[in-house]
């Protein structure tokens, strides 16, 4: 059993098991346990992983429900759910199309499965999940971004109490875009678990992450996308500096915390 089955998450507050990259476990305080874009290979090249070994072998940890941001490998990781598809056979998976399409594909039953896109919203057990575009499908042509190959989700997962905000992999210049912060702002997330990278064009710098996070109005922000592949590692301080009134939260490397925020707005 996983340390995380045994979380006492008291009312008011959200338990959190950050995986690396951006793999994540959240649980409420009934007890349902959602993971989000689990990525455990067990072939981990010393050139590429940081680590050698996975964080979580999936059988270990109970698991409800899957939510999937979108169809790349490191999101969607094939080998990782049917391997928790094998051990939990209740689990529901739900995801963009695409994600869905692929994991039919090697085997996971349709009805096992549920499609979502940005605007949807689905109930997860105890929980409630709200989809957002991460990556606007038409691109943004005033940023020169192009279309991007799959629908790209963020997530505002409703766990009664606390509300959570996973970016998944966001583009560049989203805290500058009005109808991408809006619809999450109007959901009022307390916390977000926000993909930065200092340098690397594709996701928010560490001044656009601090932008998405006043934009939105979260109280909390957890950088995400990192601790895994040895060339997409920075160092989660850095964003600290930015984030003027949003406070920073730095989860360890393959641990768990319990999140309250101090008050709803």
């Amino acid at each position: 059993m996983h340390p995380f089955e045994d979380l006492v998450v008291p009312n008011g507050s959200a338990g959190v098991h950050w995986f690396g990259q951006s793999s994540y476990a959240f649980k409420d305080p009934a007890g349902t346990i959602v993971q989000v874009d689990p990525y455990f290979p067990r072939e981990r090249p010393a050139e590429t992983f940081m680590h050698a070994r996975p964080p979580l072998h999936e059988e270990a940890l109970r698991t409800d429900f899957v939510l999937l941001t979108h169809n790349h490998g490191d999101h969607t990781c094939v080998e990782s759910l049917l391997r928790i598809r094998s051990a939990y056979p209740e689990v529901r998976f739900v995801g963009p199309v695409e994600s869905v399409r692929k994991i039919q594909e090697a085997g996971i039953p349709a009805d096992m499965t549920e499609s979502i896109t940005a605007g949807d919203a689905a109930e997860i057990g105890t929980m409630k999940v709200h989809a957002v575009w991460s990556k606007p499908p038409q691109g943004i042509p005033e940023n020169d971004i192009n279309p991007p190959d799959v629908q790209h989700l963020g997530y505002v997962v409703d766990t009664g109490d606390v509300r959570l905000y996973v970016s998944g992999d966001n583009v560049n210049t989203f805290g500058d875009h009005e109808a991408l912060c809006g619809p999450i702002r109007a959901l009022k997330p307390d916390i977000g678990f926000i993909t930065t990278h200092p340098n690397e064009g594709e996701f928010p710098f560490f001044d656009g992450a601090a932008k998405i996070g006043s934009e939105i109005g979260l109280k909390t922000a957890v950088p995400s996308h990192y601790q895994c592949f040895i060339k997409r590692n920075y160092d989660p301080e850095e964003l600290r500096p930015h984030l003027g009134n949003v406070e920073l939260l730095i989860i360890p490397y393959n641990q768990a915390v319990v999140y309250a925020p101090n008050c709803r707005l």
